[in-house]
């Protein structure tokens, strides 16, 4: 059995002020996405400039903000919510969910583009292979938290989590770090390193997040306040992450479709 690292959910204190690692890891993930950012709009078919870039990444961190705090009221809290609204705000207790962040994600990235006009689905595939390492970070700030921990186990990779009662359990937050993390980031990098088709970048992410947090949720405990949602073993981010398959898969199968057709007559007229 593994023995969990008793980290003090606060990094540090500025007078009354309390600044936590979860906060921290929101921080490096934007922070990594900035500069990445700003190493791809180099590239000639970037659908952004240098300019832009600070401006994309404030409208996506309010996306990921507002959305995954609203989306985690709504989809897994949804009656301490209605009783105790002012919870919305207590952030550093964590309690973000990952796809309310990505409607809040693409709704502010919907008002860049129009402000800029710029075709909102480049600028998705442009965002996208950025988007692991803050997945990974805030996966990270979950652990560091003693939150979202896993099943209980008796392998040897279990751990007696702090608030998760005196039997070991699988550290479900480090397996999606490196699922969602370290793997997804990897996928989506390769595959964008030369241009793409419109989407497809972005149904990768689409496709390839919502696989590895099926497979991941097989080792999460279940919310407790939700429990299982369907044939008493699919939850809720299981089910939450079946229209992303899907919608991968169908957003794929357009691209390749329509890329063939586009080459086809291209063929033709020449």
């Amino acid at each position: 059995m593994l023995m969990y690292p008793q980290i003090d959910p606060v990094a540090f204190s500025i007078g009354p002020v309390k600044v936590h690692w979860y906060g921290i890891m929101y921080l490096i993930g934007f922070a990594s996405a900035w500069a990445l950012s700003l190493r791809r709009c180099k590239k000639p078919y970037s659908p952004i400039n240098s300019t832009q870039v600070s401006d994309v990444i404030f409208y996506a961190a309010l996306g990921v903000i507002i959305g995954g705090r609203v989306g985690y009221m709504l989809f897994y809290d949804f009656k301490n919510f209605i009783t105790h609204p002012w919870i919305i705000f207590q952030v550093w207790d964590g309690g973000m969910s990952f796809h309310g962040g990505l409607i809040g994600v693409v709704i502010a990235i919907m008002l860049f583009c129009r402000k800029h006009k710029r075709n909102v689905f480049d600028v998705l595939d442009f965002l996208a292979p950025m988007v692991p390492i803050g997945l990974g970070a805030g996966r990270l700030g979950n652990f560091i938290n003693g939150e979202l921990w896993g099943r209980v186990t008796d392998s040897p990779i279990g751990m007696v989590f702090p608030t998760g009662g005196p039997l070991p359990r699988y550290p479900s937050q480090l397996l999606e770090l490196f699922l969602e993390g370290i793997c997804l980031f990897i996928i989506l990098w390769v595959l964008s390193k030369k241009q793409r088709p419109r989407l497809f970048i972005s149904a990768q992410f689409l496709l390839w997040y919502g696989i590895f947090r099926f497979i991941a949720e097989f080792f999460r405990q279940p919310d407790p306040q939700m429990g299982y949602m369907l044939f008493n073993w699919m939850t809720m981010g299981q089910l939450l992450s079946l229209p992303m398959i899907i919608s991968g898969l169908l957003i794929l199968l357009y691209v390749s479709m329509h890329t063939r057709n586009t080459k086809e007559l291209s063929c033709n007229n020449t």
